[in-house]
């Protein structure tokens, strides 16, 4: 996918094609937010057949390229962004803003950069977290076992005492 990312022709999109950019941007944010959904769902109901232990992660590593690919499109338009220049500077700077680490070398100075900006941090706190929860919880229960997850040394759940004949 990394791969992809840069060979896709991103220099088509930006200041030049503001409409189909945007456009393309939401249709692309909104489709895998309903596919990290819809996976989430699969988990929380145990839906057989379901695969979140690939689907998450690929759908969350897409998330980070498509706002990479966003913010690359906005560091082609003058006085979005200081310190973004290449694509290795827009993915490094969306999983600095996703690990919130935010060194201050690439700022958004733009309206535009900053909506963006907004956007991927609530995206992260709504979608990402919700797929990564849900993940994880998908690998302790197969890794502990079903109706084993969250036993204690006593052969029960924490906090709950077993029923007794």
């Amino acid at each position: 996918m990394t791969v992809a990312y840069f060979l896709l022709p991103l220099e088509e999109l930006g200041p030049e094609r503001p409409g189909v950019s945007w456009t393309i941007f939401a249709l692309a944010l909104l489709s895998i937010a309903l596919l990290l959904l819809f996976q989430v769902r699969d988990v929380l109901t145990d839906r057989p057949g379901t695969r979140p232990g690939v689907a998450i992660p690929l759908l969350m590593c897409t998330s980070v390229l498509i706002f990479a690919g966003a913010y690359h499109a906005l560091g082609r338009e003058p006085g979005q962004f200081h310190g973004l220049d290449t694509r290795v500077d827009a993915l490094y700077f969306t999983i600095v803003t996703l690990a919130t680490v935010g060194y201050g070398d690439i700022t958004p100075r733009g309206q535009s950069a900053r909506v963006v900006a907004i956007l991927q941090i609530v995206y992260t706190f709504v979608f990402l977290t919700a797929a990564g929860t849900a993940l994880s919880r998908w690998l302790r229960t197969r890794l502990t076992g079903p109706g084993r997850e969250g036993e204690t040394d006593g052969g029960h759940r924490s906090g709950r005492p077993r029923p007794h004949d």
